[in-house]
């Protein structure tokens, strides 16, 4: 341990006090606030996650930390508070504890846990605030009418791809046999063609 001791002069005269005969520097820490605390909400759950800075390793494992949080709008003497149990930088806020469409502000401040005997410490000062909202699940009102709208839907859908493939089978067919005419008529203007061409090679060969 050390002795502490505070001297100064009073009234022209030297004086000397023992404010701590023995001191011991691990029974009187503070540690700085936690820090980047941030968080992630769901339907189901809020998990709130944050950094410590400037804590030897060996403090780190045997922190406690202990997390504030409240509706927005609210005063921090309303707020809600929890100690948690683990020496891990986050916390998991169960969606039940939280009201549905309201914003809600959490901060977290640590110390060195009080069932260490080698260290004792007093709460750090509160971390900044992160500000987070349940998200809200979708009523089984909607959920029906979404399967319904569906349904409507599908009907028309099905009926007009069908028509569709009917009318393109439909005009499929009529080209076909549109085609299969035409071939015969197309083959008398070739053959006219070649009945003139074998005229002229005739009258060529009599001259």
């Amino acid at each position: 341990g050390y002795r502490v001791s505070l001297q100064g002069n009073f009234f022209g005269h030297n004086q000397t006090y023992v404010t701590f005969p023995e001191y011991n520097p691990r029974k009187h820490i503070k540690l700085d606030p936690p820090l980047n605390i941030q968080s992630n909400a769901t339907d189901s759950k809020c998990q709130i996650w944050w950094s410590v800075w400037n804590v030897p390793w060996y403090l780190a494992e045997i922190l406690q930390y202990e997390l504030q949080y409240k509706e927005y709008n609210m005063s921090w003497e309303v707020a809600l508070n929890k100690t948690l149990p683990s020496s891990l930088p986050q916390v998991e806020i169960e969606a039940a504890e939280l009201r549905s469409g309201i914003a809600y502000t959490a901060r977290v401040r640590c110390k060195v846990s009080e069932n260490e005997n080698s260290y004792h410490s007093q709460w750090s000062e509160w971390s900044q605030t992160t500000v987070f909202q349940r998200a809200d699940v979708p009523k089984v009102s909607e959920k029906i009418l979404n399967i319904k709208t569906m349904q409507y839907l599908f009907i028309p859908l099905s009926f007009g791809t069908l028509l569709y493939l009917f009318w393109n089978c439909k005009l499929s067919s009529r080209y076909v046999i549109f085609r299969q005419k035409a071939l015969p008529a197309l083959t008398f203007p070739h053959q006219l063609l070649s009945f003139s061409h074998s005229i002229v090679c005739t009258m060529g060969i009599l001259r």
